[in-house]
C-alpha cells in the first residue's frame, strides 16, 4: 500500500468515514469551515437555491492538455503537505451537476509545473450527486504569484470554466493582481499536518 492510500484511509478512518464518505461529509459543512468571510460566503452552498457562478479567472501558461483521468495527483516520493480537496459541482440553480469535467493542474512544492510529463496534473469526473474528490500536495510559491491551484470546470454539453483556488492567510494575496478572495480554500491543518478544505463549483450547464 502506498503512503499516499495509507494517508487518506488514516484521514478517513479517524473520522469513521470511507474516502467517498469524507468527501461528502467535508462537502455538507463547507460552509462551517470556511476561513474568513469571503471564503465562508463562497462555500454557503444550499441545493435548490440560486446560486452566483464561480468567477473566471486567467488559464496562465502552464496548463497542458491530455492529463490522466485520476482523483489523486501525488505519486511515491511526491514531496510536499499533502491536501485533500472536495466539494460539489452545482448549476445555478444549486442542483448538482454529475458527470461534470474536473481538470487540475498546479506547481509542485517548490514552486514548479511539470511541463513535460504529467505531475501533478488530472481530470475526473463527478459522481450522480455531483461531488469530487482530489487528493494532492499545497504547491509552492514562484515569483510574480501568490499560492494557487488551476481548475478547468465543465458541465455535460455546458460552457467551459477555467478559475483558480486559493490559500487564506498568504502574504502575497494582496500583491496578486489575479487573486480574488471568492477562490479561497476554507483550509483545516490535522493533528498529522496534512490539510483539507471543500469547495463547490457553480457552473451554466447550457
Amino acid at each position: 500500500m502506498s503512503d499516499n492510500t495509507q494517508w487518506t484511509r488514516r484521514r478517513a478512518l479517524r473520522m469513521g468515514l470511507t474516502t467517498v464518505g469524507l468527501a461528502l461529509a467535508l462537502g455538507g459543512v463547507a460552509g462551517g469551515l470556511a476561513s474568513g468571510p469571503a471564503a465562508a460566503q463562497s462555500q454557503d452552498l444550499t441545493p435548490g437555491q440560486s446560486q452566483s457562478l464561480t468567477p473566471a479567472q486567467t488559464e496562465g501558461p502552464y496548463f497542458k492538455a491530455g492529463s490522466p483521468e485520476r482523483t489523486a495527483l501525488v505519486d511515491d516520493g511526491l514531496s510536499g503537505t499533502r491536501l485533500l480537496l472536495t466539494g460539489r459541482v452545482l448549476d445555478p440553480d444549486g442542483q448538482p451537476v454529475a458527470g461534470a469535467l474536473l481538470d487540475f493542474w498546479q506547481a509542485n512544492a517548490s514552486g514548479a509545473y511539470d511541463n513535460r510529463g504529467y505531475t501533478l496534473r488530472g481530470h475526473q469526473y463527478t459522481d450522480e450527486r455531483g461531488a469530487y474528490h482530489l487528493e494532492t500536495v499545497v504547491p509552492g510559491l514562484y515569483p510574480g504569484r501568490t499560492r494557487h491551484i488551476h481548475v478547468k470546470v465543465q458541465a455535460p454539453n455546458g460552457p467551459l470554466l477555467t478559475t483558480q483556488l486559493y490559500f487564506p492567510n498568504e502574504p502575497r494575496n494582496a500583491s496578486d493582481g489575479i487573486f480574488s478572495p471568492a477562490l479561497v480554500l476554507p483550509i483545516q491543518t490535522a493533528d498529522d499536518g496534512t490539510e483539507s478544505a471543500s469547495f463547490d463549483f457553480v457552473v451554466q450547464t447550457a
